[in-house]
Formats: C-alpha cells, structure tokens, sequence
C-alpha cells in the first residue's frame, strides 16, 4: 500500500508539492444520488416547485461547487478548471435522481476531489430545495467512477 502523501517525514500535515510534476490533460468523473418521496420526484420532474427549476439550479451549484474545492478541502490544490459537466437523471423506478459529474483541466494536479465536490453539492441543493416537503430525503453512493491523466494514469472503478 502506498502512503499517505498529506504527512511529511515528521508526521505533520503539508501540500503535497506538485511543483515538478508534468502538466497533462486530466479528467475524473465521479457520481451519486438522492433518493427521496414518489411525489417529491414528482414535483422535480413536473417543474411544480414553488422555488423554480430544482434541477437547474442544483446543476449551477454543482459548477460552483467544483470552483471553490480548494477553499472547502483544506490540502486541496486550487485549481484552473477547463470544463465541469453534470448530468442529472430521474430513475422513477426508485424514486431518486442519479448525479454525474465529469471534471477536466490542464494541470499538475487531478481533479478527482472536484467532480466529487460538484456531486455532493449538486445534491445537497435538490436536498435543500426539496426539504419543505420532503426531509426523508437519502443522499449516498457518492464516488469516483473514473480518473486519468497524471503519473498514476488511468483508473476505472469496477
């Protein structure tokens, strides 16, 4: 197993020096959901809530999420971001709404925790949003499904 690189030799916490590191093309996707109430998925679906377009504005805050990694993650690097997407699926089958998030830069750095915080932002703001009438609400699964680029290469969850 390999070490955790946030510890230096002594122990102590640092930024992991990314100084000389090649800057290459990188990208990571990473998902989750929100399950919730039939009618709940309802109201989403329909555009019937009375706060306006919930998954429209939950997918803006995934974006902005994303942006702002560094400042919420303490050792995490900022980072210029060359593209985020989310996309939002309704699964009436269990009630919920499937989060996936694919985040890219060029940089010395991966953007792993990026896609993970556009998901879990992503879905907190349909929890938010949705909580007047539904505070049963179930937010899980969140992962990383796939990152490349970097000396680490590619990696693909099974």
């Amino acid at each position: 197993m390999s070490k955790l690189t946030h510890f230096n030799e002594d122990g102590a916490v640092h930024m992991v020096d990314v100084g000389d590191k090649s800057i290459t093309h990188r990208v990571a996707v990473a998902g989750g959901s929100i399950c919730m109430e039939m009618d709940t998925l309802s109201l989403i679906k329909e555009g019937g809530h009375k706060k306006g377009d919930v998954l429209g504005i939950a997918r803006t805050a995934g974006i902005m999420g994303a942006k702002k990694t560094s400042e919420l993650v303490p050792l995490c690097h900022p980072i210029s971001l060359t593209h985020i997407n989310i996309d939002l699926n309704i699964n009436e089958g269990n009630s919920s709404v499937y989060c996936e998030c694919r985040a890219e830069t060029d940089g010395k750095t991966g953007v792993e925790m990026e896609a993970l915080t556009a998901v879990q932002v992503t879905l907190l703001t349909i929890y938010d949003m949705c909580k007047a009438v539904d505070r049963g609400m179930v937010i899980s699964d969140i992962k990383l499904l796939e990152k490349s680029g970097g000396k680490s290469g590619t990696w693909t969850r099974d």
